[in-house]
């Protein structure tokens, strides 16, 4: 009796998680594709909408904290450092909430045929990025206004930046994402968290207000937050050149890089391990 060679087959319905990006590529291009194009289809302004509305976020925050808080007497060029924070807010907020969304907004598709569902999380975490392009624009045109010279070190911040802002995305899209197909309040905890984001890194603020107020081991555990070391970094990258003499890192700032990016990494591997584990049921909850 023969036996047939089965090794070029594998498991139905059973892939190799993220890693599964590389062999489905052009998959996911397609994906990234409809969500851009989808995104402001039948609107007037289309894509303007990208500029208008961090623009308008960012001159209600600047009038409540610089104008009328007058944070401003205590943070050189604050409006460049308050909008460098908010963009990464920004994204954050829009590629966490979209990853948590992607599987319950393309049912159709999980309910028909198989694909890697974590496709659906990391095109709508690409979307955002690519939806984040046009406010790093302005940003780029507002200190090219107020004599920023880009540098090594400046490049290298904002990439670090985004590594960190955007893994940490991963990891949270992964896991709530999958909770999101069978608990709906998946969702409440979404925008807790994207409210609490804004005012648990220094955008609206200075991180030394919080060092000066928090004793040690709490300012370390704040400065931890991979959001706020992403905020530093971009900090570094576009407000600090604009500042005489420059204004720096927080003290410990490798440490702090590392515990994020750790953090980040950790918070991955939880998504990952919960949305493979969660992931069968997909079609039989949607």
């Amino acid at each position: 009796m023969t036996t047939e060679d089965l090794t070029g087959f594998q498991t139905p319905g059973r892939g190799r998680g993220i890693l599964d990006i590389f062999r489905w590529h052009y998959l996911l291009r397609l994906l990234i594709r409809k969500g851009t194009s989808t995104r402001y289809r039948n609107s007037v302004l289309g894509w303007t909408w990208s500029y208008v509305k961090p623009a308008a976020q960012f001159l209600v925050y600047y009038f409540v904290m610089g104008v009328i808080l007058q944070f401003h007497k205590d943070i050189p060029n604050f409006a460049i450092y308050l909008f460098s924070g908010i963009v990464v807010i920004n994204l954050f907020n829009e590629a966490f909430g979209n990853a948590t969304n992607s599987i319950v907004d393309n049912r159709a598709l999980v309910k028909k045929i198989y694909l890697p569902r974590e496709l659906f999380p990391i095109a709508a975490i690409i979307g955002a990025l690519v939806h984040f392009l046009p406010q790093i624009a302005i940003l780029l045109f507002v200190c090219l206004l107020v004599g920023w010279v880009p540098s090594f070190a400046a490049i290298g911040a904002f990439l670090l930046g985004m590594i960190i802002i955007l893994a940490f995305s991963l990891g949270l899209g992964l896991f709530f994402g999958a909770f999101n197909v069978r608990y709906r309040d998946a969702q409440n905890f979404v925008e807790i968290i994207k409210m609490l984001s804004t005012w648990t890194a220094p955008v609206l603020y200075g991180w030394a207000m919080v060092q000066a107020t928090l004793p040690a081991w709490a300012f370390h555990i704040y400065m931890v937050n991979p959001i706020a070391v992403a905020v530093e970094y971009l900090h570094y990258a576009f407000w600090d050149p604009t500042v005489e003499n420059g204004a720096g890192f927080p003290p410990h700032m490798m440490w702090y890089t590392v515990g994020a990016l750790v953090f980040s990494a950790v918070m991955i591997a939880i998504g990952q391990l919960t949305f493979r584990r969660l992931e069968r049921g997909f079609a039989q909850d949607l």
